[in-house]
């Protein structure tokens, strides 16, 4: 059948294609940093939308930092909230934790949108410091996260660091599914910005120069009501291709949450898919591409099977042969993790991996999504 010969073809690509991000991912060293003062001013910006449940928690994280104190400042851009996050951070020291209040800045401006780009963008035009970093409120870090930064920043020339993310999965299957599949995305990040392949990082753990940001405009001219880190990235790639780096630290990790439903699980893979075409980077449109296309081919593998049992070996012998490829790379990347608890998971979630990409990928292109009360196309 013509699907078999499809699905083998692009397993052959997809075999050179897991080998290349292996092989990065491995080159890619451990970071360890000197104990040398830090000398570099930080400003820590947050965008927060109805984070009520999560803003507490990340605040206090950061002002137990090991960084010291008067060498950073966190900003907190509250988007537009309807719950009681604005009042939670106006109970910590304003000389500490800064407020700035989105909805009247835009009132007072004139500006008639309000995603997390405007308020990322707000916070950078008052922030003091030369190193900026993005994070969500829904983040914990280890005490060493901004000295980690910071060191690898100064002494790697960078002028954009992706460090690296990782969801904390619960008891339940959903979890555990997004932990690995996130996982996977950021063992790919750190290979592919290794190899300065198709550059990629994370707006929960991002820095960048305020220099930088500037020089390249910023999010000047993206029409995207998403897309802040990767947008930005593309930028500053374009003008410092060799300067951004991916940085390997196990002190340098952020925790996130996973999504608590599949509602919410599918609109932000919609969301993130959504955007791989806007990025005008035809190296990560092309990986997209195959890696959908093995998907697609292999869900027509799976329903011709089901009404023709005969085919059915084939359709088990390539979902084998995939896991297989993958393997090696997803093992070594959630060692890094402390996630290999997960790699048991790995095997039965791959119909569902396969369902979801292609799922995914469609809904993406017929319309737009619900994220956080807004409506994005």
């Amino acid at each position: 059948m013509i699907w078999i010969i499809i699905c083998y073809a692009l397993l052959v690509g997809y075999i050179f294609l897991i080998a290349f991000y292996y092989e990065h991912w491995i080159a890619v060293t451990e970071f360890v940093a000197l104990t040398r003062n830090p000398s570099t001013f930080i400003s820590v910006i947050i965008p927060a939308r109805n984070e009520a449940i999560n803003i507490q928690n990340c605040l206090d994280d950061l002002l137990n930092q090991n960084y010291p104190s008067p060498q950073y400042e966190i900003i907190v851009v509250d988007d537009h909230s309807t719950d009681e996050t604005a009042a939670i951070v106006v109970r910590y020291d304003q000389s500490r934790v800064k407020l700035i209040a989105l909805k009247q800045w835009i009132e007072d401006s004139g500006q008639s949108a309000a995603y997390k780009k405007l308020a990322i963008e707000t916070a950078i035009a008052q922030a003091t410091g030369d190193l900026i970093i993005t994070t969500d409120a829904d983040c914990r870090f280890d005490p060493a996260w901004l000295r980690t930064m910071e060191a690898y920043y100064r002494t790697s020339g960078s002028r954009l660091v992706a460090g690296p993310v990782r969801m904390t999965p619960s008891s339940s299957f959903l979890s555990k599914f997004q932990a690995l599949d996130f996982a996977i995305l950021q063992g790919i990040t750190a290979a592919s910005m290794h190899a300065r392949f198709h550059p990629m990082g994370n707006g929960a753990n991002l820095a960048y120069d305020k220099a930088a940001f500037l020089e390249t405009g910023g999010f000047r001219g993206d029409q995207l009501a998403s897309g802040d880190d990767m947008l930005l990235i593309k930028k500053i790639a374009s003008k410092y291709p060799s300067r951004l780096t991916y940085l390997k630290s196990k002190l340098a990790i952020v925790d996130t949450k996973p999504e608590p439903n599949w509602s919410n699980f599918f609109s932000q893979r919609i969301r993130w898919a959504g955007k791989t075409g806007r990025y005008n980077d035809a190296k990560l449109v092309a990986v997209w591409m195959c890696v959908y296309l093995l998907n697609f081919f292999l869900t027509i593998a799976f329903v011709y099977a089901c009404f023709r049992p005969f085919y059915f070996t084939y359709f088990i012998l390539l979902l084998l042969l995939k896991t297989g490829i993958e393997w090696k790379f997803v093992k070594e990347v959630l060692r890094f993790f402390d996630l290999e608890k997960l790699l048991k998971w790995f095997l039965p979630s791959q119909p569902l991996h396969i369902i979801y990409i292609v799922i995914t990928g469609i809904l993406s292109r017929v319309g737009g999504v619900t994220w956080k009360g807004r409506r994005i196309k």
